[in-house]
């Protein structure tokens, strides 16, 4: 009860923090029923005077870094959900910077040594003050010493104190506040709310493991080991820990200094391209792809390869949604419409009391005007948008791991655009689509999945004796069970005889009784 009431209070001042910095502003009252544009007059009644005309920081920018820092973790979040957020207000949360000040050194260091076991001069040859903080974690520059005594830059990321119990608290205040949504707005469950919130909670989970991370960053490496344009940082797991992270120190330029790229040499168009197909390979290819490739944390070194870093935020796609994505893409780049919309009706995306040729159409709508413009007029951003209005019409349910997809190819175009403004994202994307549908559609991979099956099948054969034991003792079981409530009902049938042999009898009696009174 207490807890419930510390949640809506909770509730309350997110709502009116939203409501002060002109956050409301971004919602359309048309889609709200009364109730709840009754409620929306009034939170906005509440903005404060001339918000909407102050520079800098958008409205939900202010409001996020107002209510702390989970919020601007969950803003951060909320910028990979267009389709619930929509794409103006994704587009201010995507502005959020998740910088704090830093911690002390001393806490860093005692930390660090906790961690590891030793005292901080036995681990790194020199430890610097902060580099960079954020919201979980802080990062440090420090030096290594190899066994032959060669020095090595390395990064050292520390976990923020008392971080998880902070996320915990406003977890469970966000798991209200989307309860409290699906009550007031059943028609919101299309966009998962309590999922939205869950994966969120699992998102940051796994951020405050470290180990986590140092594991998506070796996987990321290890499938990008043969790419010439691209390179991860590897992890020293030796010097890792739940709440330490060591990994290869990047020297590098960061892509939002495009001055900087060029007056080094670098070759901006090849660069953007890099860009784009590193992501794509990652997406089709892998199926395990960097969600949070911003400016920020993708740099190009001296051999001019795209590096990223920081990869608390990572996207998984099963077999099935790679060739889904691969299939549509392809299908926008050949303008075979159709054949985007059967795809969505076999991955089962689209309910099947829809008709394929009017998703279709609907489709055509989205990439006929694509192909009339020039490569450097092509907004993904807008593309996206109308997708989303064509989920909300054929009934679609949001995938999130599609959504997280589609954003991060928004984010990735952006930063392509910002290096070389006349790239063709369509031509870019091209070769890698038709490489991997080559290659996993073709004979080779018909052959491969054929393979697969029959080692599947034949898994399933070898299994069949076990399955029929367990079969068989879960029907000796169930027999048993069956033979034990019979018996059990026989008694309970027995029982209730006597007991009705026995009302009868003291009825009689009664009555008997009754008699004997009346006619003395």
């Amino acid at each position: 009860m207490l807890g419930g009431v510390f949640h809506l209070v909770r509730g309350v001042h997110v709502g009116f923090v939203l409501a002060r910095e002109g956050g409301l502003a971004l919602i359309d009252p048309v889609e709200l029923p009364p109730h709840l544009r009754l409620a929306l007059k009034v939170g906005r009644s509440l903005e404060r005077r001339g918000v909407s005309q102050q520079p800098g920081a958008s409205p939900l920018e202010r409001a996020m870094t107002r209510l702390g820092p989970s919020y601007v973790k969950f803003g951060q979040f909320l910028a990979t959900r267009p389709d619930i957020v929509g794409m103006a207000a994704a587009r201010d949360l995507e502005r959020l910077q998740d910088r704090v000040p830093p911690f002390p050194q001393g806490v860093a260091i005692r930390m660090v040594e906790q961690e590891l076991g030793k005292p901080i001069t036995a681990l790194f040859a020199s430890f610097s003050e902060p580099v960079a903080a954020a919201s979980i974690a802080q990062v440090h520059k420090a030096q290594l010493r190899d066994k032959d005594g060669t020095l090595r830059d390395v990064a050292v990321k520390v976990m923020r104190p008392d971080v998880r119990a902070q996320f915990a608290r406003e977890l469970q205040a966000m798991r209200f506040m989307a309860r409290m949504v699906h009550a007031m707005l059943p028609d919101a469950e299309r966009l998962r709310p309590r999922e939205v919130v869950e994966t969120l909670a699992r998102s940051v989970m796994m951020e405050m493991d470290l180990r986590l991370e140092a594991a998506a960053m070796s996987e990321l490496a290890e499938n990008t080991k043969n790419d010439e344009d691209f390179r991860v940082p590897r992890p020293e797991w030796e010097m890792t820990s739940r709440n330490v992270l060591t990994s290869e120190w990047i020297d590098g330029i960061r892509l939002s200094d495009r001055a900087r790229i060029v007056a080094e040499g670098h070759d901006i168009k090849a660069l953007g391209r890099s860009v784009i197909q590193s992501f794509l390979r990652q997406a089709i290819r892998d199926g395990f792809f960097h969600a949070d490739m911003h400016p920020g944390n993708l740099f190009v070194d001296r051999d001019g390869r795209l590096t990223a870093v920081d990869f608390g935020i990572m996207g998984r796609l099963g077999m099935a949604e790679r060739r889904f994505l691969a299939e549509i893409l392809l299908g926008f780049i050949t303008r075979d419409y159709r054949q985007v919309a059967q795809v969505h009706f076999e991955a089962g995306y689209v309910p099947r009391h829809h008709s394929v040729d009017d998703f279709a159409q609907a489709i055509r709508a989205i990439g006929e005007p694509i192909h009339q413009r020039p490569a450097d007029e092509i907004s993904m951003a807008k593309v996206l948008t109308l997708l989303f209005d064509v989920t909300a019409l054929f009934d679609m349910s949001t995938r999130t791991e599609l959504v997280m997809l589609q954003k991060t190819m928004v984010v990735v175009e952006g930063v392509a655009r910002s290096l070389d403004p006349q790239l063709d994202m369509w031509t870019g994307a091209e070769p890698v689509v038709k490489s991997w549908i080559a290659r996993n559609l073709g004979p080779i991979g018909r052959i491969e999945g054929a393979g697969r099956a029959a080692l599947a099948l034949s898994d399933v054969i070898a299994d069949i004796p076990d399955i029929a034991q367990r079969i068989r003792r879960i029907m000796v079981r169930v027999d048993e069970e069956s033979s034990e409530e019979a018996r059990h009902l026989g008694r309970l049938v027995k029982t209730e005889k006597q007991r009705a042999i026995w009302s009868t009898l003291a009825f009689w009696a009664i009555a008997i009784g009754v008699l004997v009174l009346a006619f003395r």
